[in-house]
């Protein structure tokens, strides 16, 4: 069965959304929900016309009131709820300078540097990226021990300017193999051979670096501070969830993304802010809630997109389902459908409910004399 695609605003093609509070399955807030839906849909019934004058066919009224009969079928289930996000790249990072003098190049906004590679140029003189977590914060050389020296070798066994058999990439330690490697990237640069790593000739970012602002300019006075900022490479959707919700959102839960344009593709949660903030101007406390597309090539270029986000809470396969409309909400509390027997008969039939498929209009219900293909009463047309 195909899920119905959420819809959002802002989203060309796509109809009205306001996303940002989705309803709540699970708790007391859903039986809420369902209690609103049951006074429309069920009370009114149950007060108007306790059962049908007998007719077993759609459109029949009783006592002025309209019914329709619908079955019970057997079918899989999925509770989602939908909000919005913005579809843009992961991580942020910024550039810190260590070096004294004049910038002398500088990247575009949009440009990939990858390891190995110029970030910039002071003096002419090239600052390489390396991949490593550890901020640069001091001069290497032969001897020294850290975590610095470790993303060192790693990056310098990667980039092949070091054989793994000679220069243990998880070593911490700086070895003559280091300085080696490290001569033979420089070579490849163009500075001076040392053999040793000046603090400045090196930034550390955890990936590829995709530039989106450079905040100096070519022919200014470089001094320590940021020179430019980036993210990785890699895709994702973030959302500003309502503080509320926070609970119905969890790491790994399935997903389904509705780009601009309306096609959509599948994607996981990744990470669930745990820090509640109210933005600025706003009133709601919000959590971010970072989402990665499955299909990263699928989503294309895009950044700060709006899009449309169905998060899956539960699918249940094999489920005996009956419209919502067609709850009847019991005095003595609990819930019961109409059932109209092959001879005309109407009875109440208790029940228990499950998941709502808000995308099909449909509820899981259980009950000891339920079964697929009974006849139930639904609101008529």
């Amino acid at each position: 069965m195909n899920a119905v695609a959420p819809q959002a605003s802002g989203v060309k093609g796509l109809g009205n959304y306001d996303g940002q509070r989705p309803p709540r399955h699970r708790n007391r807030r859903r039986a809420a929900a369902v209690g609103a839906v049951v006074v429309v849909a069920g009370v009114v019934l149950a007060l108007v016309r306790p059962f049908s004058n007998g007719s077993n066919s759609g459109g029949v009224t009783d006592n002025g009131y309209p019914i329709s009969l619908t079955r019970v079928t057997m079918q899989t289930l999925t509770s989602q709820f939908n909000v919005n996000g913005n579809l843009g790249y992961a991580r942020s990072y910024s550039v810190t300078n260590q070096e004294q003098g004049v910038c002398t190049w500088l990247p575009s906004v949009g440009q990939v540097v990858a390891q190995g590679h110029v970030l910039y140029r002071v003096d002419q003189s090239p600052v390489v990226l390396l991949y490593g977590r550890v901020p640069a914060y001091r001069a290497l050389s032969e001897g020294m021990i850290g975590a610095d020296v470790g993303q060192l070798n790693r990056a310098l066994v990667a980039l092949g300017y070091a054989a793994p058999s000679l220069l243990d990439p998880k070593s911490d330690y700086f070895s003559a193999e280091t300085a080696y490697g490290l001569s033979l990237l420089q070579e490849h640069l163009g500075v001076t051979q040392t053999g040793s790593l000046a603090l400045g000739q090196a930034v550390f970012l955890p990936s590829v670096a995709r530039i989106t602002s450079v905040l100096v300019t070519v022919g200014a006075a470089a001094s320590p501070g940021p020179v430019l900022t980036a993210t990785s490479l890699a895709r994702q959707v973030t959302v500003a969830l309502d503080a509320a919700y926070q609970s119905d959102v969890a790491v790994g839960d399935k997903v389904t993304i509705v780009l601009p344009g309306g096609k959509s593709t599948p994607g996981r949660v990744a990470s669930v802010g745990k820090v509640a903030v109210t933005p600025a101007g706003g009133s709601t406390p919000t959590v971010t809630v970072h989402i990665a597309p499955l299909h990263p090539a699928v989503t294309g270029t895009l950044d700060q997109a709006p899009v449309a986000v169905s998060i899956t809470k539960g699918v249940v396969k094999n489920a005996l389902a009956v419209p919502v409309s067609a709850l009847l909400a019991q005095p003595s509390g609990g819930f019961s459908v109409e059932e109209v027997t092959a001879a005309g008969t109407h009875h109440l039939v208790p029940v228990s409910v499950g998941v709502f498929d808000d995308a099909l209009g449909l509820v899981q219900v259980t009950g000891a004399d339920l079964a697929v293909g009974q006849r139930v009463v639904v609101p008529g047309p």
